[in-house]
C-alpha cells in the first residue's frame, strides 16, 4: 500500500464511533465481579484463598483502578500524542490528508475512552467506598517507547514511535477483547470493554496501514536501523515489571500478617511470562509485522528470530 491507496474510515467513524453512538455506562450494585478473577492471579493463589479470601473484593477493585489508570495513561499520553502529531503535520513521516483526518478521529476516540474510564473509576469509588491506593505514573510503554526511539538517529525516531504505537494498539485490542468476553463480571463493565473494543478494532487497522505506507517507502538502510531496535522495544514492553510492583504494593495494603504477605509476594513473583516466542502477546505483535509487510524484510526476520515460530 502506498499513500495514494489509503482509504479513510471517516464514514464508518461517523456511524459507529462510541463517542457518537454509546450511552453512559452505569455501574450496577449486584453480585457480579467488578474485575475478572482470571486477570488477577493474586486472588487465585493458594495462600490468598487460604489466609485472606475475604479481601478478594478489595484486591479486585484496586486492580480495576490500576487497569483504568493504565488506560488513561495509554490513551492520553501515548496514543493521543502520536496521533495528534500526525494529524497536525508535526510528524517527521509525512501522510496525506485522509490519514491525518483519521488520526484526529483517533485522538477524539482515545480521549473519550480516557474520560469514560475516569467516570467509571468515580462510580466505583462511590459504590464501594474503596479509595484507590497509590497508582503507577507509568505503564510499560512509557519506558519501552523511549528506549527504542533512543536507539536510532533523529530522522528515524518518529518512524520508530509510529511502529511502537501500532504494536501496542494491536496488543491492547486483544487484551480488551478477552476482558469483554468474561461472563463473571458486571454487565456494565462488559459493555464498557465492548465499546472500547469497537473503536480499537478500527484503530489497529489504521495504525497497521500507516506502518505499511511508511515501511514500503523506507530505504533498506533505514529499515535495518529500525529492525535493530525492535527487540529492545519488545523486551521492555513485555517485562511486566510495573504491574508486578503494583501487586507487591497492593499486598502491603492487605490486613494480614507479615509472614502471609511474604508468602503472597513469593507466589506473585513466580507468575511471570518469559519474554520470548511463548509470550501470549507475541502472536498479536507478529500479526502487525505481517499485516504491515515489515516481516517481509530480512532484517526484521533476523532481528525477531527469538520470537518467530
Amino acid at each position: 500500500m502506498n499513500a495514494c491507496d489509503y482509504q479513510s474510515f471517516a464514514d464508518t467513524w461517523e456511524r459507529r464511533a462510541t463517542i457518537r453512538t454509546r450511552p453512559r455506562r452505569t455501574l450496577e450494585n449486584d453480585d457480579k465481579l467488578i474485575y475478572p478473577l482470571s486477570r488477577q492471579p493474586l486472588v487465585l493463589s493458594d495462600t490468598f484463598q487460604r489466609e485472606c479470601p475475604q479481601q478478594r473484593d478489595f484486591v479486585l477493585v484496586q486492580t480495576l483502578y490500576k487497569f483504568i489508570n493504565d488506560v488513561v495513561i495509554f490513551e492520553t499520553e501515548i496514543v493521543d500524542k502520536t496521533a495528534r502529531n500526525i494529524a497536525k503535520q508535526r510528524f517527521a513521516v509525512p501522510f496525506p490528508f485522509a490519514c491525518r483526518y483519521d488520526a484526529m478521529t483517533v485522538v477524539i476516540d482515545e480521549d473519550y475512552h480516557a474520560l469514560v474510564a475516569m467516570d467509571f473509576m468515580q462510580q466505583t469509588i462511590a459504590l464501594t467506598g474503596i479509595e484507590p491506593i497509590a497508582l503507577p505514573t507509568q505503564i510499560e510503554l512509557s519506558r519501552a517507547i523511549p528506549a527504542a526511539v533512543a536507539g536510532v538517529p533523529e530522522p528515524l525516531r518518529d518512524a520508530v514511535e509510529l511502529i511502537c504505537v501500532a504494536i501496542a494498539e494491536h496488543t491492547v485490542t486483544n487484551d480488551v477483547a478477552a476482558f469483554a468476553k468474561d461472563t463473571t463480571v458486571k454487565q456494565s463493565i462488559k459493555h464498557l470493554m465492548a465499546d472500547h473494543l469497537l473503536d480499537e478494532g478500527r484503530h489497529s487497522g489504521f495504525w497497521s496501514r500507516l506502518v505499511r505506507i511508511y515501511w514500503q517507502g523506507a530505504s533498506e538502510a533505514d529499515r535495518a536501523q529500525i529492525a535493530r531496535v525492535l527487540p529492545v522495544f519488545i523486551g521492555q514492553y513485555l517485562t511486566h515489571e510495573i504491574h508486578a510492583a503494583f501487586d507487591i504494593h497492593l499486598i502491603e495494603q492487605l490486613e494480614i500478617g507479615a509472614s502471609i504477605k511474604h508468602a503472597l509476594k513469593q507466589e506473585v513473583g513466580a507468575l511471570t511470562y518469559p519474554v520470548g516466542r511463548r509470550h501470549p502477546l507475541i502472536t498479536n505483535i507478529l500479526r502487525l509485522f505481517t499485516n504491515s509487510s515489515m516481516l517481509d524484510s530480512a532484517c526484521v526476520r533476523h532481528a525477531l528470530a527469538d520470537y518467530l515460530p
